[in-house]
């Protein structure tokens, strides 16, 4: 080998070796109190997503409540007991066929355990069944 080409390797191997270095060090793991550090910020500044999924997150407003705790509740409390509450991540859409169901409890549960038994169960997140 030449001088030129040991030189040109020895060059080609030291820049691949300082990449790897820089690049390792753009994708080094968050140590978990950073990690707790930024989500508090984010949670401060109103940027986490509700739990569910909901909606994007909103900006918190800065403006002063006129009505009381007290107030709030028995609010909340009234539009419970109408059912008007939005279950977390959800929607208000009820999910009714429109007809009332003509079989019995047990079964409803003869024919969930015949279609475990076949394999016919989709896995919760999976998607709905397939026909």
């Amino acid at each position: 080998m030449t001088s030129k080409s040991i030189l040109v390797s020895a060059l080609a191997i030291t820049a691949a070796l300082a990449w790897q270095s820089v690049s390792a060090q753009a994708s080094a793991p968050v140590s978990r109190e950073q990690r707790k550090a930024e989500t508090a910020k984010m949670n401060e500044a109103g940027e986490l997503t509700p739990a569910g999924g909901g909606e994007a997150p909103k900006a918190k407003s800065t403006a002063k409540s006129t009505v009381s705790r007290e107030q709030r509740k028995a609010e909340t409390a009234k539009m419970n007991e109408a059912g008007q509450l939005v279950p977390a991540g959800g929607s208000m859409k009820p999910v009714t066929s429109g007809k009332p169901s003509t079989k019995t409890r047990a079964e409803r549960a003869a024919e969930i355990e015949e279609a475990r038994k076949k394999g016919e169960m989709v896995p919760a997140g999976q998607g709905g069944p397939t026909k």
